[in-house]
């Protein structure tokens, strides 16, 4: 018989090996939901990645990568576009190419990249513009940078008439709304304006816009010359004198000189050395004539001009120094050191000298057409100037009238 402290020490050992399977069946219950959790999981992970897998392949296949895309500045590591008669998107309009019009015009295929810009893609472009086919004559770029319209324009439509193919016009303009309003389809300005941005006087911007115009000109393989005007310059001699003169000129005419004092040296950075130095700083007029060389190296140019971009600000006049400095360093034995382009600078101040209706006269431009103390190809020339400027809207009629008579178209 047992006591009754013998059953209760019993009972009690009961209920603890009790209470102690309970714990354990406890445990393995939560150990076997963790198990079933993690191998949920880990299928829902294997699954997810063969899915992420399967769209990957997909769109890799689907997408075709170009490595041109990629290319900004190493010419052989990628091939070059295709040779083609390049049009030119503008805005709403599209820029169709000498020769070309009447055809439909075929828009440059928008190259997507995100690190390219607007601006970049048009110099990378320009610079993958293949060589001219010899078959292809020789034109010269005429580059407008403009305020607004061309008030001198029928004094160049008069000048390029009959001249197709060996012509290209550009035009820039500060005036975001320009448009073709009142220009003929037949006139050589018509649809001609590039991508522009606004300009400020004396600013950087100006220099950009020249570049920019460059660039667009670049596209067409047949520019071989480069010129720059503004819309008050007018031609002092007929298409084909001025067409010969830069077609079969042995250098380019930039103007530059070294300048002291603090209209020339003293606007000079010195936080642009080591690359340039103050013995390299140039002075001259924004008005050039370059050949596809010399055009070529200035938008492939990434050393000097983002220097004058940084360094080169207010008061320094980067129109004036920029090329001038570019072409002394890089292009010394290429260059006339004068420009083409007469600029009246008597009269004091920072703007030349305006001609107005009054001022034009037969001998004004007799004079302008026949100046001493240049050299051509080595050999002493008259021929000094083959454009004048400035020359305001009144004069157009004058200009006209003494066109025939005296320059020769």
């Amino acid at each position: 018989m047992k006591t009754k402290s013998q059953e209760t020490q019993e009972d009690s050992l009961q209920q603890e090996t009790r209470h102690h399977l309970h714990q354990i069946f406890i445990s393995m219950m939560f150990k076997s939901r963790r198990f079933f959790h993690h191998l949920v999981l880990y299928s829902f992970l294997i699954g997810f990645g063969f899915g992420l897998g399967f769209l990957l392949n997909f769109h890799m296949r689907n997408v075709s990568f170009s490595p041109q895309l990629f290319r900004l500045s190493s010419p052989s590591l990628s091939p070059q576009l295709q040779p083609q008669p390049e049009n030119l998107v503008i805005a709403n309009e599209t820029v169709v190419p000498e020769g070309q019009k009447g055809h439909s015009p075929v828009e440059f295929e928008k190259v997507k990249h995100h690190i390219m810009t607007e601006e970049e893609e048009l110099m990378w472009r320009a610079l993958e513009v293949q060589e001219r086919p010899s078959t292809v004559k020789k034109k010269v770029a005429f580059m407008f940078l403009t305020r607004g319209k061309l008030p001198l324009a029928k004094l160049w439509e008069r000048f390029f008439n009959g001249h197709q193919g060996l012509f290209s016009v550009y035009v820039h303009t500060s005036n975001l709304s320009y448009a073709d309003d009142g220009i003929p389809e037949t006139s050589p300005f018509y649809r001609r304006r590039i991508p522009s941005k606004e300009v400020k006087w004396g600013m950087v911007s100006m220099v950009e816009a020249e570049r920019r115009l460059l660039a667009n000109a670049l596209l067409d393989a047949a520019n071989q010359r480069f010129v720059l005007l503004s819309e008050t310059d007018i031609p002092l001699f007929n298409f084909s004198t001025i067409y010969s003169y830069l077609i079969n000129s042995q250098h380019s005419f930039v103007d530059l000189y070294d300048l002291p004092g603090p209209a020339g040296r003293g606007r000079y950075n010195r936080r642009m050395s080591p690359v340039i130095t103050r013995s390299r700083w140039r002075k001259g007029s924004q008005w050039f004539e370059i050949d596809r060389e010399i055009a070529v190296a200035v938008v492939s140019d990434y050393t000097y001009f983002p220097l004058f971009k940084k360094h080169c600000r207010w008061g320094c006049y980067a129109d004036e120094h920029y090329l001038p400095t570019f072409v002394h360093v890089m292009f010394p034995g290429k260059n006339a050191n004068r420009s083409l382009t007469w600029t009246d600078w008597s009269r004091r101040g920072p703007h030349p000298r305006k001609y107005t209706r009054r001022s034009v006269r037969a001998e004004l431009l007799t004079k302008l057409r026949n100046r001493e103390g240049c050299v051509y190809n080595g050999k002493e020339s008259n021929k000094c100037y083959l454009f004048a400027r400035k020359f305001d809207d009144s004069c157009i009629d004058m200009l006209i009238h003494f066109a025939g008579r005296i320059m020769g178209f």
